[in-house]
């Protein structure tokens, strides 16, 4: 990724390749769809982030850290306001998932791209690996080992199990496929992203309760 400053058409070809790769996936757009979308010429957008595959990384780097500072943020407040006790499992994983709701509610559609970027490298097998632990890792550690806390005589097994449920689900969340609404004839909808939430948080906060033995308030 250039260390130039950012210009706007530096701006407007991030913005555009954002929205191509989370609709497209990386094989499936060239530098020069992005260019032509952008409105500059494709000499221009290599010279701002050289290859295909510099401006994919570019991109999906360029939210990364105000999404993860607003997570471990939300992290920090309820182990706060839940003193010495220690929030319980319910009120991490809100922690965990509710930035990301307020992110898909903000009618930017940046966002919105940007989320479905995320959920399609996460499910991928090849950029999974490449690009989710870099950038995410140090993150989901510190909502694991809340979790930890929360869930005394857990196995780390059990944890990351669990945790791999939790992060499917939200994969699917943030890809908006619409699947939900055609199975329930329009009584769900992918968009409704506070039922979304609403729903995931109890049924996920209830699996890892199960899976990891637990019987207590936490």
């Amino acid at each position: 990724m250039s260390k130039k400053s950012p210009s706007p058409k530096s701006e407007r070809i991030l913005d555009v390749a954002e929205e191509l790769f989370a609709l497209h996936g990386y094989d499936g757009v060239t530098l020069r769809q992005i260019a032509n979308g952008a409105g500059v010429d494709v000499a221009l957008a290599s010279y701002h982030f050289g290859k295909k595959l510099d401006l994919f990384n570019a991109v999906f780097q360029r939210r990364a850290g105000k999404l993860n500072e607003s997570r471990l943020s939300a992290l920090r407040a309820c182990q706060k306001n839940a003193g010495d006790q220690g929030p319980t499992v319910e009120q991490i994983i809100e922690a965990f998932l509710r930035p990301l709701e307020i992110a898909q509610e903000t009618g930017d559609q940046g966002w919105t791209n940007y989320l479905a970027l995320i959920a399609y490298i996460n499910n991928s097998p090849y950029w999974g690996q490449k690009m989710m632990s870099k950038l995410f890792d140090k993150l989901v550690l510190e909502f694991i080992e809340a979790l930890r806390q929360a869930l005394p005589g857990a196995s780390d097994e059990n944890l990351y199990w669990c945790y791999h449920n939790l992060s499917g689900a939200l994969t699917l969340t943030l890809a908006q496929t619409g699947r939900i609404d055609k199975l329930s004839g329009g009584k769900c909808r992918s968009s409704d992203f506070e039922a979304a939430y609403n729903h995931m948080i109890p049924f996920t906060a209830a699996g890892f309760r199960v899976v990891c033995g637990a019987t207590g308030p936490h």
